[in-house]
């Protein structure tokens, strides 16, 4: 394998590459991003960047040095817009051609847009940069969606002083993955502040004075931003022969077909420790998949399957949230430690009789440390929480 080809420069396909030369690749690898920036990080976007506490050039992922040693044949502002399997090619904006002997799909997601004219979204640097010029003390902000990205970036408006509407068509934000009760905390977060929280509504268009409900009801606002979730990229991908479908279908080594994987935000693959389909668009899966990928090319007589605990964290106002596994689609919540009421609490996740997930606000690292292990062990529901109250 002379010829190894990452599509998408971001975090994922960052590790995939340098995972790949750590392994003792030293053919040509090739690194292609869409985006003319140096491989940069991500979640600071909707927190630092967007409060002006970072300057853009403070989320590089390496240094100039960093990538020149990696010895990468780097194509930047340049989309990959085909994939030929029969003939082992990838096609670039602009006519040209990349072959490859071994690649790695990692290209990422995009932003939903609704209809109309105009919105905001908040996915890549430049539109972040773009949204933190127009928030200053006294513009009123629309946000359209209460999941993690809209309740961070509502967050940060209101502490620079902007007049917030957040828009959400579930009763409670964010209960379909943390529970009833813990996303009403999340709630009530925002409405102490002042933030205008709308839950059961549907936002229908953007327009030139804000957004348009569903009964037609005008939210007039100076910016709207739309933050209804993403799509993965794989739409340059049609009749390439991969399967798709929410992402890039891929077995638990996260294979996609002979000698392809994918990594990320696009990849959906088999995770056996839950025993199901998943993908996941948090930061540490991204670079965890992307080294694991890297790795599986490389050696496929000794690959393993990816079978990680998720991990992800929030900001908002100033509660730290983490969790770590599979909380979406759960059949029980408790609260094991701490106390809601206080925004100082772990709270643990069942689905069927196993932990699956478990979530810490204003908690130590190390009261999250031994979930995560029960999740990682498929522990017994009723074995993990009856030994927590025990001690409790």
């Amino acid at each position: 394998m002379r010829r190894i080809v990452v599509v998408g420069a971001s975090a994922a396909g960052l590790a995939a590459a340098e995972t790949l030369r750590r392994e003792g690749y030293d053919g040509t690898l090739t690194l292609v991003g869409d985006e003319p920036p140096a491989p940069y990080d991500r979640p600071p976007l909707s927190k630092q960047v967007l409060a002006g506490e970072w300057e853009p050039e403070r989320l590089a992922l390496r240094t100039s040095d960093d990538l020149a040693r990696l010895d990468l044949d780097l194509r930047l502002g340049v989309a990959a817009t085909g994939l030929h399997l029969a003939s082992g090619t990838v096609q670039l904006a602009g006519g040209s051609t990349v072959p490859y002997d071994g690649l790695i799909l990692a290209t990422g997601v995009r932003p939903r847009r609704l209809p109309g004219q105009g919105g905001h979204v908040l996915r890549t640097l430049d539109d972040a940069v773009r949204l933190r010029d127009r928030l200053t003390p006294g513009r009123r902000l629309a946000v359209v969606g209460a999941g993690f990205l809209g309740a961070e970036a509502a967050a940060v408006a209101w502490r620079l002083g902007c007049d917030v509407t957040l828009l959400e068509p579930a009763p409670v934000p964010l209960a379909h993955a943390v529970g009833t009760e813990v996303g009403e905390m999340l709630a009530r977060a925002h409405l102490e502040r002042g933030v205008d929280l709308r839950c059961g509504v549907t936002v229908t268009e953007v327009t030139e004075s804000g957004v348009r409900l569903s009964d037609g009801e005008p939210v007039d606002a100076d910016e709207v931003l739309i933050a209804v979730g993403s799509l993965p990229n794989t739409d340059w991908l049609d009749g390439s022969g991969l399967t798709v479908g929410d992402g890039v279908v891929c077995d638990e080594y996260c294979e996609a077909a002979r000698n392809v994987y994918a990594a990320g935000d696009v990849a959906r693959w088999h995770n056996p420790l839950f025993g199901r389909s998943m993908r996941i668009e948090h930061r540490t899966n991204a670079a965890e998949q992307g080294m694991a990928v890297a790795r599986n090319l490389l050696n496929p007589a000794a690959r393993k399957p990816f079978a990680p605990v998720p991990y992800f964290w929030s900001d908002q106002y100033d509660m730290k949230i983490q969790a770590y596994g599979c909380l979406r689609g759960h059949d029980e919540v408790a609260i094991v430690e701490g106390d809601l009421t206080e925004r100082r609490f772990v709270a643990a996740y069942r689905t069927g009789d196993r932990v699956t997930g478990a979530l810490a606000v204003g908690m130590p690292p190390r009261a999250l440390r031994q979930w995560r292990q029960a999740i990682a062990s498929g522990m017994n529901w009723l074995e993990a929480v009856g030994a927590r109250e025990a001690v409790n």
